[in-house]
């Protein structure tokens, strides 16, 4: 993330891109856009969208390129924590090689994006290890 390396895949891509989210490291997120879309958005904006959020958890579902090498996918969830709410983004999110570097183009959302509502026996997404009703939920 602090240009040690640079990620191979479209996966190390999105994980690295959720740690830079998790952490705080938005300049990196912008970096890791595609070069058309990094002229719509800017650190401010990205600074804005998730100065409230509180990311818990990824969950890479899957991940492929196609035959050229040039795009990718990857089906993921990030739970996060927004005014006190847990919420669930299930995505599937496409990435392109520009000059041999994987960047973030754009993502779909799944319908089953949005609150999240664990259930009492559920462990909980803290990372505690608990379970939801004797962590979070109390």
């Amino acid at each position: 993330m602090q240009g040690l390396s640079t990620p191979s895949t479209p996966e190390q891509l999105m994980r690295s891109r959720y740690s830079a989210y998790a952490s705080g490291h938005f300049q990196y997120v912008l970096d890791t856009y595609t070069q058309s879309q990094r002229q719509t958005l800017t650190l401010d904006d990205l600074i804005q969208s998730s100065s409230e959020t509180q990311w818990l958890r990824l969950d890479v579902l899957d991940a492929l390129v196609d035959q050229n090498g040039s795009t990718g996918q990857v089906e993921f969830i990030a739970y996060y924590r927004f005014n006190d709410e847990m919420y669930k983004m299930h995505e599937r999110s496409t990435f392109h090689l520009e000059d041999n570097i994987w960047r973030y183009d754009s993502g779909t959302l799944f319908e089953d994006s949005g609150i999240h509502r664990p259930q009492r026996n559920d462990i909980c997404l803290c990372g505690s290890g608990k379970k939801y009703k004797k962590c979070c939920l109390s």
